[in-house]
């Protein structure tokens, strides 16, 4: 690991200010992917400011329809949240999916959206519920926010401070993980809501995506069968060595139908 400077500010405008002062300048959400890619000497930030001092980040609170989650909360404290399991289910399952017990109480749900790791499951949660997210300059729309593997539509200067979800009607989500790492090979977010149906994948793309065709017949009839006959070409998959980009296609389907059988 190169050396660095660390910088522990106490407010978002705090932080803020040590971003715009330039340099290679990272953010430390959880350092699940960072810390990682540091020691592998594969970042190398001349400065790293780290979030976890600042309060007005973490939490979890209701807001009439929805439930917003501040950047700083770690995946173990969405899935233990009675607010969350009793408005969300779906989000606090999928947040108890994500890798092993360490990984859930370091890692954040910030850290996750910025990071935007093509295999990540929380994406599939903010595209599936049709999520805000909100920065301390503007607010992104989930359909706006994810451009790309490993890129967003985050601008320079701008930090996630937090995620506002609409409680849908009934919602699920379904992955095939990777025995190891737990990540989604396939990861599935079915939603209805009174704004319509959602169909969000993660895992089998550079970056995550909805299934318009399977939106469609789900808002006509809410059912499993409703998705018999429906894929996703392959030729806009990954192919890899945990599975083929065929395998990918077929799994969509079959993880999309058992999210939709799964969802309250």
């Amino acid at each position: 690991m190169h050396p660095f400077n660390y910088r522990n500010p106490k407010s978002v405008a705090e932080a803020a200010a040590a971003l715009a002062e330039g340099g290679d300048v990272r953010l430390l959400a959880g350092g699940q992917s960072l810390i990682a890619a540091m020691k592998l000497r594969l970042s190398a930030p001349t400065d790293l400011i780290d979030l976890g001092g600042i309060g007005e980040l973490t939490g979890i609170r209701v807001d009439g329809a929805g439930i917003t989650v501040g950047a700083m909360t770690r995946h173990a404290e969405v899935a233990r949240s009675k607010e969350v399991q009793a408005k969300i289910p779906a989000l606090a399952s999928l947040a108890g999916s994500i890798g092993d017990r360490m990984v859930r109480n370091m890692g954040t749900i910030g850290g996750s959206l910025a990071h935007n790791d093509p295999v990540a499951d929380y994406p599939a949660a903010v595209l599936g519920l049709n999520a805000t997210v909100h920065t301390n300059k503007r607010n992104i729309a989930a359909d706006d926010f994810f451009t790309g593997m490993f890129e967003t539509a985050l601008q320079t200067g701008e930090i996630i401070v937090s995620v506002s979800f609409p409680v849908p009607r009934r919602a699920a989500y379904v992955k095939f993980r990777n025995p190891a790492s737990r990540y989604a090979i396939v990861g599935v977010m079915a939603a209805a809501s009174a704004s319509g149906v959602r169909v969000a994948v993660t895992g089998a793309a550079s970056c995550v995506f909805r299934v318009g065709a399977m939106e469609q017949a789900l808002a006509a009839k809410w059912s499993p069968d409703a998705l018999a006959g429906i894929s996703v070409p392959a030729d806009q998959l990954n192919s890899d060595m945990h599975a083929s980009a065929e395998y990918r296609a077929h799994l969509i389907t079959v993880m999309a139908r058992r999210a939709v059988e799964a969802a309250k």
